[in-house]
Parts: C-alpha cells; structure tokens; sequence
C-alpha cells in the first residue's frame, strides 16, 4: 500500500485458512482474502464507513496448495519440488467499504534447480519459515526465479494492479 502511495494500519485478525474439501485455488484465495477484509470490518465497529483490505495468496504446484513450511523438513520438501519447474501462485484481494468486491492475480513462476545445500541455507536465512510455497521473492528467494510471467507484486503477496482496480471502485483516488 505504501509503494502506491495509500496510507493504511495493519490490523492483527484470525481466520482459520485450512482450505475446503475440493475448493479450487482461486476460489480459496479470494474466500480468505473476502473473509480477512470483512473479520477487519468487524474489528473496527467504531470505523464503521473505514475501507478495509484483505488478501491471500498460495503457491501451487500440481494442483496442490504449498501452504507455509511446518518446519526445516518441510520447506526442503517444498523448494525440492520447485527445483526446475514452474509452478503458479494465486493471489486473491477484497476490499470493503460501501460494497465488498474481489480481485484474482494469477501467475507463473519457473524456479532454476535448487541444490539441497542452496535450499538448507536458504532456510537457515530464516526467510522462508513463514512464506507461502517456502519463498519470498521480494528477497533471498529471487535467486531461485528463473522467469516470472504475470504479477511480481502478486507473488509477493498484494497484487498492486488489482488492488488499485478495488480501490479506485471505492472512490480511492491514486496518483495516475
């Protein structure tokens, strides 16, 4: 929200993110991204008329969800299995204000083979342990990318694109 200049708090809330028997990955980004947005409305009964956000995002390989690394085993199982493949990352925004609407970015991303001793350092940097797919490619990760097609600020968790899209449909007027 700051790179495109919106001034915005974070607010800490709890929704259960285990994904629903036979839901899709777009339909389960955007149900957790719509049911942050409005858990944060409810947070805020004082700010009633506030414009909240909420997203999601999953990294996707094979047709299953990574989800964050458990543990060190784990996330070397993840970055094991992007080693040299491509793999998609699903990022859902919603935002609430006078109405609750929803945004999908979808895009691909082809990692580089990943040696097991670059993936066991990379997850003593301490860097994965809370990141979808185990990665981050606003960081170390980035080494890993070998080719991105689609929404780097997506990847990175908040489609800006989109989320500018949402914004501008609240009346939320942004420097062109």
């Amino acid at each position: 929200m700051t790179q495109i200049g919106v001034p915005h708090s974070l607010l800490e809330i709890e929704v259960d993110e285990a994904p629903h028997a036979g839901e899709t990955p777009e339909a389960y980004v955007l149900r957790l991204a719509r049911d942050k947005a409005l858990a944060g409305r409810a947070s805020l009964p004082e700010w009633a008329d506030s414009l909240v956000l909420g997203a999601d995002t999953a990294v996707v390989i094979d047709h299953k969800i990574l989800g964050k690394p458990r543990n060190r085993e784990h996330a070397l199982r993840m970055l094991a299995g992007l080693s040299g493949a491509t793999h998609r990352v699903y990022s859902g925004v919603a935002v609430i204000g006078h109405s609750l609407e929803s945004r999908l970015s979808v895009s691909e991303v082809t990692f580089r083979p990943i040696s097991p001793g670059e993936a066991a350092a990379y997850w003593e940097s301490g860097e994965p342990a809370d990141k979808a797919g185990g990665y981050a490619i606003q960081g170390q990760g980035a080494v890993f990318v070998s080719e991105l097609r689609g929404s780097y600020s997506g990847v990175m968790g908040l489609p800006l694109y989109e989320t500018a899209q949402l914004l501008g449909n609240q009346g939320i007027v942004l420097p062109r």
